[in-house]
């Protein structure tokens, strides 16, 4: 089934009934404080489809604090999809240590390569296809699109979904992104606002979260992230920088260097089982490659 257009999506919308403020009251109230609060960085107000898309994956689930100067040193060091398809993925992997999910650096490089081979080095201007990268989904794709653009998107973020929900379901215990979607398209201006717009939204949403709390939890599509220390997440993580830091380490002393992180940090040492699981994955995925018994990235 085709999707339905912004236009089509924000024909359809009906504003809840008993909303503490109508849909132009919502606007001005969204703008002027986004005004307020705006927030000067790096990534924004840019034409740069590649560095809006750079900003947009390392900002998933990583605060923007911890964004801040990385981004920059990512542009400095991969400035273009052609630039980036060509380095070696152990040099990006060490780039992106600190920001967390690995997978998105790979997947990130693979989308670059796709460019690079597809569209001249360049991001496509359709939103279909921008999705078809590899790692870019529905708000990932909007994003380029308003903020690189500043073109009408559906840009449903966890900020985004704070300000809509906070304000328009204040006693909704579960809202979904279907209820949400038609609203979005409503509220989103015509070309060449989009940017100034969605921008609002997501300072008003950062500084709700900061004075009342995050409205996102009552999302259908909230999911509290698990803890990290301990985890398998977490050990995969240590593997890679293991390997990272020691190209061609033997299996053995990669194992024998996790367990000595491992119980440096007071955990038990990892089972035998699980550190092959992870190993097999991390090859599978693409982080390194397995001869003669040694690790190489």
């Amino acid at each position: 089934m085709a999707r339905k257009s912004i236009a089509d999506l924000a024909a359809s919308a009906v504003w809840p009934a008993g909303a503490a403020m109508s849909q132009d009251e919502f606007c001005r109230y969204v703008l002027s404080e986004g005004r307020r609060l705006y927030r000067d960085l790096p990534w924004r107000g840019i034409d740069d489809a590649y560095g809006v898309l750079v900003s947009e994956v390392m900002l998933q689930q990583t605060q923007v604090k911890r964004v801040l100067g990385r981004w920059e040193r990512w542009m400095g060091m991969f400035p273009s999809p052609d630039a980036l398809a060509a380095a070696a993925p152990a040099d990006v992997l060490a780039e992106w240590q600190g920001l967390g999910y690995n997978r998105r650096a790979l997947a990130l490089k693979r989308a670059a390569e796709d460019c690079s081979q597809r569209f001249g080095g360049r991001l496509p201007e359709m939103v279909e296809q921008l999705r078809e990268l590899p790692g870019i989904g529905p708000a990932t794709a909007a994003g380029v699109t308003a903020f690189a653009r500043n073109l009408p998107a559906i840009y449903i973020e966890t900020n985004v979904r704070t300000v809509f929900i906070h304000t328009l379901f204040p006693d909704c215990e579960t809202v979904s992104d279907k209820q949400l979607e038609p609203l979005v398209a409503a509220c989103c201006p015509e070309a060449g606002q989009v940017r100034r717009w969605y921008y609002a939204l997501l300072d008003v949403g950062a500084d709700l979260k900061s004075q009342v709390g995050n409205a996102s939890r009552r999302s259908a599509h909230y999911t509290r992230q698990s803890a990290f220390e301990g985890s398998r997440r977490q050990k995969r993580a240590c593997l890679v920088r293991i390997v990272l830091a020691c190209p061609g380490i033997a299996v053995e002393l990669a194992a024998a260097r996790l367990d000595a992180e491992e119980r440096a940090a007071g955990r038990d040492a990892v089972d035998p089982q699980l550190f092959a699981g992870i190993c097999a994955d991390l090859e599978r995925e693409g982080f390194f490659r397995q001869e003669d018994g040694r690790l190489f990235p």
